[in-house]
């Protein structure tokens, strides 16, 4: 796919700006909500006022999601500051010597993070596929930055089949709230099942192998034009006065290690001490934003050094602050209204014993880009889809992993989850989109195929 094929130009020229497009799925919703919704009782013509509380009511859902995402952006950048962290990724990128081999070891080396954790995976993949762009630009060799960033943004596409997948590890849980109709549903059912360790494997070749074909016919142009602010490895503070005793202890660097080991010990105190077979769900957001907090302080080496990185970092989450709200209350309408359990109903009304995984993944898929929140999309839609595999004899275990599949596949055409990558990257989502969605068309033959054979 060449630079200026009709594909890539058409796709960049229709695509606006994620917060465009988070407004424009917000009025696409409130119209289906209004015509396909039922209303309630005396409503009447106050219909789309009530369909607007609903939207008032869900922008203020996701608040503490929005910090936890904001956070995990701007410390993991903070992280890729220091010179630890930057010689680590240098061992991984002298592997990426032009863009087929940068895509390729990009994309292989996020879905692998990504099996372990989603959010491990969005830091990861935008750190890394900025490090290949900065040795480009250093070396003066072509590279195809918009295909990197895409290749970093590949594991939000295998997320769900891995250790911190929602939907299967809810099922997993003894309270989840199907708990008395199904009872618990191992991860070996789900997450260890052979179709998705069958499925894991095809998009951990086939995934990386595509983006290493696209880049073997596009390697791009030199990035003397790109302007990645180049971040400061060393990041020095210096201060040009005498410190004052209150002042040392910005810069003293036993301050640093102290503050930034007792949080690394206790984190890693939570891995050590979590019993074997419990799994890995403790690894969520809020444990992820924790450790890396005290590992961003203990690198750096002073409370100065980390601030000042911050700093630098703050400006990528401006994204995510503004525009979660807007996706929350997508998801407000979606739920208060009835709308995402309808998408759910009219698959399933169709749907028969050998189709109900077919159609639950391409509901999943609808749903998502609307409600792209896995945990989410699992509370609205779980119970429906469980009820009808119930009712046609589908095994449950099955249903599950294609609510999760279809959930994971089209954030390859949904940026809310690209907000991160973005940020870090500097680039915009009609530059990764497009390919994206190559991705998310391979994607969608490896799920429906597997779903059929298993």
């Amino acid at each position: 796919m060449r630079e200026n094929s009709l594909y890539l130009k058409f796709v960049r020229n229709v695509l606006p700006s994620p917060f465009s497009i988070a407004v424009l799925l917000t009025l696409i919703t409130f119209i289906l909500a209004l015509i396909f919704t039922q209303r309630p009782e005396n409503a009447g013509s106050a219909y789309p006022l009530i369909v607007l509380e609903y939207w008032e009511t869900g922008f203020w859902e996701l608040l503490q999601f929005t910090m936890q995402m904001a956070l995990i952006l701007i410390l993991g950048h903070t992280l890729a500051l220091t010179p630890f962290f930057n010689r680590i990724i240098s061992i991984f990128t002298k592997y990426c010597n032009n863009t087929a081999s940068a895509a390729l070891w990009v994309s292989l080396l996020t879905i692998a993070v990504s099996f372990v954790n989603w959010g491990l995976c969005l830091v990861f993949g935008a750190i890394f596929a900025r490090k290949v762009a900065e040795k480009a630009k250093a070396n003066g060799w072509k590279l195809n930055y918009p295909l990197i960033g895409a290749a970093g943004y590949s594991g939000m596409m295998c997320w769900h089949g891995g250790f911190s997948g929602s939907a299967p590890l809810t099922v997993a849980g003894s309270d989840h709230f199907l708990v008395n109709q199904i009872g618990q549903i191992g991860i070996e059912q789900t997450l260890l099942s052979s179709m998705n360790l069958t499925t894991s494997l095809l998009l951990l070749i086939t995934i990386p192998s595509v983006f290493y074909i696209l880049g073997k016919r596009n390697e791009g142009n030199e990035l003397n034009h790109v302007s990645l602010d180049s971040q400061k490895t060393d990041n020095t503070t210096s201060p040009t006065h005498s410190l004052t005793r209150a002042e040392r202890i910005d810069h003293s660097m036993l301050a640093a290690i102290v503050l930034g080991g007792i949080i690394c010990v206790i984190a890693l105190r939570k891995i050590i001490t979590t019993p074997t077979g419990a799994g890995l769900d403790f690894i969520n957001l809020n444990f992820i934003n924790f450790f890396l907090f005290g590992l961003a302080i203990l690198l750096h080496g002073s409370f100065a050094k980390f601030l000042s990185a911050i700093q630098e970092a703050i400006g990528g989450a401006a994204g995510i602050i503004i525009q979660f709200p807007l996706y929350a209350g997508i998801m407000g309408i979606m739920k208060y209204s009835g709308l995402a359990a309808g998408v759910s109903y009219a698959f399933v009304d169709i749907s028969n014993e050998v189709t109900l995984p077919i159609y639950t993944f391409l509901s999943g898929g609808l749903v998502n880009i609307f409600v792209p929140s896995g945990g989410g999309q699992w509370a609205v839609q779980g119970p429906i889809v469980i009820e009808a595999a119930q009712a046609l004899n589908v095994p449950v275990p099955k249903v599950v992993m294609a609510l999760a599949y279809g959930d994971q596949l089209t954030n390859m055409l949904q940026p809310f989850w690209a907000l991160p990558l973005l940020g870090i990257t500097k680039l915009k989502a009609k530059d990764i989109l497009p390919y994206s969605g190559i991705a998310l068309l391979v994607g969608l033959i490896i799920f429906i195929t597997t779903l059929l054979i298993f």
